[in-house]
């Protein structure tokens, strides 16, 4: 008695792909618009503060994050417009760009966690409250937010590192023209017009089309 072993067909794996093409979609996109928008708004928020001596008594300072630099909001940008570039190509663009997504939240978080504990601009700025080009500030204390902006970071990095795993499996722009991949049907042309019947004569000169056919 022979016994036949069963071959699992390939196409059985495609719903397991689909699945996992539309829930990598989903946390890309999630983490991907988050992180931008974590980022961005961390260097809008204060990352230092001090003082400087002005006159004898102490001039209190704060430098915004983009004051300290302005790399973790430019990666931010470029991150989400890379985002949504991922879906205008395909193949090897579609790789290209996602690699750009994923160097954009890498170099967010190396930016943040180099402006936690920078006092550059702080410096400048009691330079200039004193008059002294030699100052530096004082007591200088730094915030969360310079971390804040590195988580955003690191969820652009995960956006980007989702896409190049799982971006061969996601939609282009026109995914949702197509169906199986087969371009959609031509429309039908319009039938002849009947010579002898006049209402379809002025039916077609309506549509501004020639009844003739030359």
């Amino acid at each position: 008695m022979e016994y036949v072993t069963a071959v699992p067909h390939p196409r059985s794996e495609a719903p397991g792909s689909a699945r996992a093409g539309r829930m990598s979609l989903a946390v890309a996109l999630l983490c991907g618009a988050l992180g931008a928008a974590v980022a961005l708004l961390a260097t809008r928020q204060r990352w230092s503060e001090g003082t400087a001596t002005v006159a004898g008594g102490a001039f209190p300072l704060t430098a915004k994050g983009s004051d300290v630099t302005g790399v973790p909001a430019a990666l931010a940008i470029v991150g989400l417009a890379a985002l949504v570039a991922v879906f205008a190509v395909r193949r090897a663009g579609r790789f290209m760009v996602a690699a750009l997504l994923a160097l954009s939240g890498a170099g967010t978080v190396a930016a943040a966690l180099l402006g936690a504990s920078d006092s550059t601009a702080l410096d400048e700025k009691a330079a200039r409250a004193s008059g002294d080009t030699a100052a530096t500030v004082d007591a200088l204390t730094h915030t969360a937010w310079p971390y804040v902006a590195a988580v955003g970071g690191g969820l652009l990095l995960l956006a980007g590192l989702l896409a190049l795993r799982y971006g061969r499996l996601w939609p282009g722009m026109s995914g949702r023209y197509e169906r199986g991949g087969t371009p959609r049907p031509r429309r039908r042309t319009r039938a002849a017009v009947d010579p002898d019947r006049p209402e379809e004569l002025w039916k077609a000169l309506d549509r501004g089309e020639d009844p003739t056919g030359a």
